[in-house]
C-alpha cells in the first residue's frame, strides 16, 4: 500500500506508478493538459492501478459527450478488473470504483456523495474532494459544493500538498453563494499559495463580474495570466471572462479580437469552448453589435449535437446557436431531444423535466415571435438546476427577460431583472432593459400553462 503526496491510497508495489499518478492529479487540479500522459506512465507502470483508470473514467464523463460514454465504460470495467486482482484494494480504490458506476449510469449527485465518503473519514484527500467539485458543479449543486468544502477546512494545513487547489474549491463555492469577500480573499489566497490554481484565479473573476468590477476583473486576470496560459481549454474560459469585462466596459472589438484569438481559437468540439463562445455571441448580438459568420461555425457544430442528450447545459448552448441562424428545424429536433430526455432516468433526465424543456421551449417560441407560456420569472429560479455557474447561466436569464419585454410583459420583465440583481450589482444590460421597459407599451398576460417540471422532480 502507497499513499500519495495528496493522500489517496494505492494498492501497489511501483512507486513509479504512483509517481506517475501524482503528476496526474495535479494536472488535473490546475486544469492542465498533461493528466492523459501522465496516467499512460502510471498505468505502463502498473496496469492495474485502480485510481488511474477511474481518473480515466472520469475525465471521459465530465467531458459530457455520448461518443465517450464507451471509453468511460471500458475504464470501469478495466478499475473493477484491477480491484478484484488486488483482492479488493483499498477502501479508496473500492470507493472510486462503486463512483465511477454511479457516475457512468448518470447518477452525479450519488457519485459525489461516494466520493465524499473518502474525506469524511481522512478529510485532506484531495482528488475526491475535486472530482465530486467538478460533478456537483455539473448537476447545480452549488450548496452542496460549498458544504463539502466548508467542513473540509478546518483540517487542510497551509502546508500540506494541493492545499492552494483546495482553497480555490472553497473559493468558488463561496462566490456562487454569494459571499463576495470571503470569496475574494480565499480566491487571492489560493493563488498566492499554489500560482498553478487556475480554478482559484477564475473564482477571483466570478467575484468581479458579479460585483460589476469590470476594470478590476481585467486587471486581475492580466495580473494572473503567466499562470493561466499554461492551462487546457480552462485559459479559453477565462479569456471568456475578460471578454465579458470588456463587453461591459463598450469595448465591443477587444470583446471580439479575444473571441477570435483565445476564447475560439481553436474550433473544438468540447461543450465548455461552445459554451463560451454561444453566450458571448449572444451577448454580442442582443446589443446589435454584428459578429460576422461567427455564429454559423457554432451552429455547424450545434446540428451534430442537436441529438446529444449527455448534459442539458450544454444542448442548451447549442440550441442558442442554431436559433442565432434562423436553423428553426434543426432547433425544433434539440428541443424534442430535450423533451424526450426529461422521460429517462438519472440526473440529466430530471433536469431536463425540471427546467431544461421548459427553457428550450421559451427560447425557440420567442426565436419565431412565440409569446411564451409559462411564468418565466418562476421559470428563471430553477436555472440553478442546469449547472454551470451564475455568470454562466446569465445568458439565459438575460433571454428570459428580452422575451418578457418584448412581449411587452412589463411586470415579469421587470421581475426577472430584480431577481438577476440579487446574485449581481445593476449592470449595462439590466440598465438598457429598464430603459427599454419605460417605453414599452403593456399588452394583456397570456394563460400560463402549469409548470410540470413538477411531476419529474
Amino acid at each position: 500500500m502507497i499513499q500519495d503526496v495528496f493522500r489517496l491510497a494505492h494498492t501497489t508495489e511501483h512507486p513509479d506508478a504512483v509517481a506517475a499518478f501524482e503528476r496526474a492529479t495535479e494536472e488535473v487540479a490546475a486544469h492542465r493538459p498533461g493528466a492523459g500522459v501522465a496516467l499512460a506512465e502510471a498505468l505502463a507502470s502498473d496496469p492495474q492501478l485502480v485510481a488511474a483508470h477511474c481518473l480515466k473514467g472520469f475525465a471521459q464523463l465530465i467531458l459530457a459527450r455520448s461518443e465517450l460514454q464507451f471509453g468511460a465504460e471500458a475504464a470501469l470495467l478495466s478499475a473493477e478488473q484491477a480491484l478484484q486482482a488486488k483482492g479488493g484494494g483499498s477502501e479508496d480504490e473500492t470507493l472510486l470504483v462503486f463512483a465511477l458506476r454511479r457516475a457512468i449510469e448518470g447518477k452525479f449527485h450519488a457519485a459525489a456523495d461516494l466520493l465524499e465518503t473518502i474525506t469524511d473519514a481522512r478529510p485532506t484527500v484531495f482528488l475526491p474532494l475535486k472530482l465530486s467539485h467538478a460533478l456537483r458543479f455539473m448537476v447545480g449543486d452549488l450548496a452542496g459544493m460549498l458544504k463539502r468544502t466548508e467542513a473540509l477546512v478546518a483540517a487542510y494545513d497551509p502546508a500540506l500538498d494541493g492545499y492552494g487547489y483546495f482553497l480555490g474549491c472553497h473559493a468558488f463555492g463561496l462566490e456562487e453563494a454569494g459571499r463576495y469577500e470571503e470569496a475574494e480573499r480565499t480566491g487571492r489566497a489560493a493563488a498566492l499559495a499554489e500560482p498553478k490554481d487556475a480554478w482559484g484565479i477564475h473564482a477571483v473573476a466570478h467575484v468581479y463580474e458579479m460585483r460589476h468590477q469590470p476594470a478590476d476583473g481585467i486587471a486581475w486576470i492580466d495580473d494572473q495570466r503567466a499562470s493561466w496560459t499554461g492551462c487546457n481549454n480552462f485559459a479559453y474560459h477565462l479569456s471568456w471572462h475578460q471578454g465579458l469585462f470588456h463587453l461591459e466596459q463598450g469595448d465591443s472589438d477587444a470583446a471580439l479580437h479575444l473571441y477570435d484569438t483565445e476564447i475560439r481559437a481553436q474550433p473544438t468540439d468540447d461543450f465548455r469552448d461552445i459554451t463560451n463562445a454561444a453566450s458571448l455571441l449572444w451577448r454580442l448580438t442582443e446589443q446589435g453589435i454584428p459578429v460576422g459568420t461567427r455564429w454559423e461555425e457554432l451552429a455547424d457544430r450545434a446540428r451534430h449535437r442537436k441529438t446529444d442528450g449527455t448534459y442539458m447545459f450544454a444542448a442548451l448552448h447549442h440550441l442558442l446557436s442554431l436559433l442565432a441562424t434562423g436553423d428553426f428545424a434543426s432547433a425544433r429536433d434539440c428541443v424534442a431531444m430535450i423533451g424526450a430526455r426529461a422521460e429517462g432516468t438519472g440526473d440529466q433526465a430530471r433536469v431536463a423535466g425540471q427546467v431544461a424543456r421548459d427553457l428550450a421551449q421559451t427560447l425557440l417560441r420567442t426565436a419565431q415571435g412565440q409569446r411564451p407560456r409559462l411564468d418565466l420569472p418562476e421559470l428563471a429560479e430553477r436555472l440553478p438546476l442546469l449547472g454551470g455557474s451564475h455568470a454562466q447561466r446569465d445568458v439565459f436569464m438575460r433571454a428570459l427577460a428580452q422575451s418578457a419585454a418584448r412581449q411587452g410583459n412589463r411586470r415579469e420583465a421587470a421581475t426577472l431583472l430584480r431577481l438577476r440583481a440579487e446574485r449581481r450589482r445593476v449592470d449595462r444590460f439590466a440598465e438598457r432593459m429598464f430603459q427599454t421597459l419605460a417605453t414599452v407599451p403593456p399588452v394583456a398576460t397570456v394563460p400560463q400553462e402549469p409548470p410540470r417540471w413538477r411531476h419529474h422532480a
